[in-house]
Formats: structure tokens, C-alpha cells, sequence
């Protein structure tokens, strides 16, 4: 009986595993360009955690498991909650500020669908203890180096930013109670996906006071705002986060990628736990859905018990992302080799496989990648397989050579070949 993999998950063969690899390392190279360390944390939580931060209908949305000492965990379905916990523990011996990456395997309970699986990976980077709004703007420049590294221009994408503190304020100018504003907020992030229509009618569902539904209007005027002095000249109570906006882009137009971003009041992301600036990264195309999002949240960790201490970051996973890549031919099937070889050796003569197997392990304690063939055969044939390999050079081993140990290296780019004694060879990876 075949069994398939579970709906919503991924088989990595070595073809598929080299496009996860290409993104994933290039998350990496990214995050430590920009000074950040990597962490990460299990698998699994306590299933609490994730309703602190989301309340308990996220147990709908995630996979819960009870185990042998009837404790309620989750498999983790973001990595925020964990890193809360884990500064939380150490957070007056860590230096500040903290500046962490993590790229962890995740798992959520929804509908699979395009660009959205059940099972996961989502680049992380997150800075503590940074009130500076240049924080903000490290965040959103480390995202944007990496998508510039993997080929994408301002013409391909755009960051748009806003601010829950400016649209808290304009919101409560219109009329709209503290207690209303998560749902407000999270209908609002619904904005770019839905019809005007049914985003007004998901308003006044949320706004269901009569006295009020007037006010749907003007917030839905609000956030139609494009530029940011618009929104200063609505209400005092914005000055000061138009006045942290305006340095925020400053800062990043000096940081050289003021191309890529927008001020576009719309975005709000629908979590109540962001506090300040908010940002969400788009292809310019037709894709309503986000590459990334992020923001800051100055009071998550004292929310998980830890003293109030402020933070920024951003999550970006790699299902849309790498759908936004092939649509625009930067990754491309068989573009990325699923092994990277030094050397393949083959042999003239079957009776050299043991010294084959010989030369590729002395070679291999050298730090060097080599194979060869299993089953020799041919000389045509092994240097077929070899060519397959990707190997950068074919050593090989003939009769004629042998009695002297003599290698014939040959460069498969170039084609030009040249010979060396096997010593003398190995002296040299060893002094390279």
C-alpha cells in the first residue's frame, strides 16, 4: 500500500531541496550581512503560549496535541511566542540590542491552497530593545537586501508602510472606542483582498451600532489616505507618528532602497499586538497576497511576563515567495545543481576501482567533495556520469599512469587536462 504525503506538506527530493536550500541560505546570508544572530527553539509549545498572543480560537487554526502528562501543546505554528519566551528567560544577561534570525519549519490547520501550506518555512528577524525607529528601518532593509540578492527590483516589488499608532489615533478621532479597535483593525487587513462592498459590509458587522455606522465612512475615507501629510493635518494626536514615519523613510532613503518603499495607510496587519510602525512587502503585480510583514510590538514580552521592553520584526515565508521567483524567471527547474562536486573519479581500467576508492576517501579527508562510480564500467560512460555530477574536475585513473601513480585532471569547463603525481596532488589540497 502507497501511502501519500500528508495534504498540505512537501516532499523534498533533491531537486526540490535545492530551490529550499537556494532560499533559505540566501535568508541567512542576508540576516548576517545586517549583524543578526541565528536562534531557534522546539517544535512544539505549550498550546497557552500561542493563546496569550492570539486568543483562544488560535487552537483552531494550529495543530494541538495533549501528551502523556496531559499537557495542551501545539505544534508551533509562528516563532514570535517562542522567541518571547526565550528572551524572556535571559533578558538581563542577553546585551541589547538583540538582534536575532531564525528560520523555522512551521505548521498551521488551514485550507492548503497557492502560496499557503500547512507545513512551512518562515525567515525571522526580530530587534529588542531598540526604541529608535532606525530599527524599523533595519528590519525592513535586511528584507529588502535579500530580495534584491534573489533579483527582484523596485519595478517587481514594493514595501508599504504605515503606522497603528497614527491610524489608532484617527480612528478614535472619528469617533471609535479603545475596545473596538482589534476589530476594526482586523477587518481593515482585509482591505486589499476583498470588494468594497464586502468590506463595508464586514465594517458595519463589526461597528453594528446604528449611531456609529456613519463612522464607517470616514474610516473607510481614512484609509484611503496616500500621503502621510494628509494624515498629519486630521488629527494632533498623529503629529507624532507622521513626524516617526517621515524619519523612518529618511532613514531609508539614505539607506539607498527609498525606490522600494510607499507610505499606504491601508496597511495595519490585523494581529492587536503591533504597537507603531507596520509594514507589508507586495509584488507590484497582480498578487494581493504578502511576500512579508512585520511591525513592532513593544509590549509582547511583557505580555508573556517579561518586563516591557520594545521590539520590531518581520516574518517572510517561502511558498509565496518562491511562486513571486519563478513568475518572474529568477528560479527556474533545473537551474540549481542538488550536489556541488570537486571531483568525480573515474578509471581507465577496472582493475584501479580499490585505488579509486582509495584516492576519493584521501581526498574527501582533505575537505574536499568527491564521488565516483559505484560500478566503473566504461570510460565513456563514467565520464558521462561525471559530467551529470556537476563536478568541477574528473580525475583519471588508467594503466598507464598507474604504476607511477600519476593523475590526469581535467577541467570540465575549460576541457584543458593536465597531469600530477597522486602525492603531489594531494600535498596540494592539503596546502590550498
Amino acid at each position: 500500500m502507497k501511502i501519500p504525503a500528508v495534504k498540505g506538506t512537501r516532499d523534498f527530493y533533491p531537486p526540490q531541496m535545492a530551490v529550499r536550500n537556494f532560499i533559505v541560505d540566501g535568508w541567512k546570508a542576508a540576516s548576517l550581512r545586517s549583524g543578526f544572530e541565528e536562534y531557534d527553539g522546539p517544535i512544539f509549545e505549550h498550546l497557552k503560549m500561542y493563546q496569550v498572543k492570539s486568543g483562544d480560537e488560535i487552537a483552531e487554526q494550529l495543530f494541538s496535541l495533549t501528551d502523556r502528562g496531559g499537557r495542551n501543546l501545539a505544534i508551533r505554528p509562528e516563532m514570535t511566542p517562542t522567541l518571547a519566551r526565550m528572551v524572556n528567560q535571559q533578558i538581563h544577561a542577553l546585551p541589547r540590542p538583540i538582534k536575532w534570525f531564525s528560520v523555522p519549519r512551521l505548521c498551521r490547520a488551514e485550507r492548503p491552497q497557492k502560496g499557503r501550506l500547512r507545513e512551512f518555512f518562515q525567515w525571522n528577524i526580530d530587534i529588542i530593545g531598540a526604541e529608535d525607529v532606525l530599527a524599523d528601518a533595519e528590519v525592513i532593509f535586511c528584507a529588502v537586501d535579500y530580495l534584491k540578492s534573489a533579483g527582484l527590483t523596485a519595478k517587481d516589488i514594493v514595501v508599504k508602510i504605515s503606522s497603528r499608532k497614527m491610524l489608532a489615533s484617527l480612528l478614535e478621532a472619528v469617533g471609535l472606542e479603545d475596545n473596538q479597535l482589534a476589530g476594526v483593525y482586523a477587518v481593515l487587513d482585509k482591505k486589499a483582498k476583498i470588494p468594497d462592498e464586502a468590506f463595508e459590509a464586514m465594517l458595519q458587522e463589526t461597528l453594528p451600532d446604528a449611531a456609529i455606522r456613519g463612522k464607517v465612512r470616514k474610516v473607510m475615507s481614512a484609509v484611503r489616505l496616500d500621503d502621510l501629510s494628509q494624515a498629519a493635518a486630521l488629527t494632533e494626536q498623529a503629529k507624532a507618528a507622521v513626524d516617526e514615519l517621515k524619519r523612518l523613510f529618511d532613514l531609508l532613503e539614505k539607506m539607498g532602497i527609498s525606490e522600494y518603499v510607499q507610505f499606504d495607510i491601508g496597511v495595519v496587519r490585523g494581529l492587536a499586538y503591533y504597537t507603531g510602525v507596520v509594514f507589508e512587502i507586495y509584488d507590484r503585480g497582480r498578487s494581493p497576497r504578502a511576500l512579508c510583514g512585520g511591525g513592532r510590538y513593544d509590549n509582547l514580552l511583557s505580555d508573556f511576563g517579561g518586563p516591557k521592553v520594545t521590539a520590531t520584526g518581520m516574518g517572510m515565508g517561502d511558498c509565496v515567495l518562491e511562486i513571486l521567483l519563478r513568475e518572474k524567471g529568477l528560479l527556474r527547474d533545473g537551474d540549481l545543481p542538488t550536489r556541488k562536486l570537486d571531483y568525480y573519479l573515474v578509471t581507465a581500467d577496472s582493475s584501479l576501482g580499490q585505488k579509486a576508492v582509495e584516492l576519493a576517501a584521501a581526498i574527501r579527508l582533505r575537505g574536499r567533495r568527491c564521488d565516483f562510480s559505484y560500478k566503473g564500467g566504461n570510460l565513456g560512460k563514467q565520464l558521462k556520469q561525471a559530467d551529470q555530477s556537476g563536478a568541477a574536475k574528473v580525475i583519471i585513473l588508467g594503466e598507464e599512469y598507474s604504476r607511477d601513480q600519476m593523475l590526469v585532471i581535467k577541467d570540465m569547463k575549460s576541457g584543458q587536462q593536465a597531469q600530477a603525481g597522486w602525492e603531489a596532488f594531494l600535498t596540494s589540497l592539503s596546502g590550498a
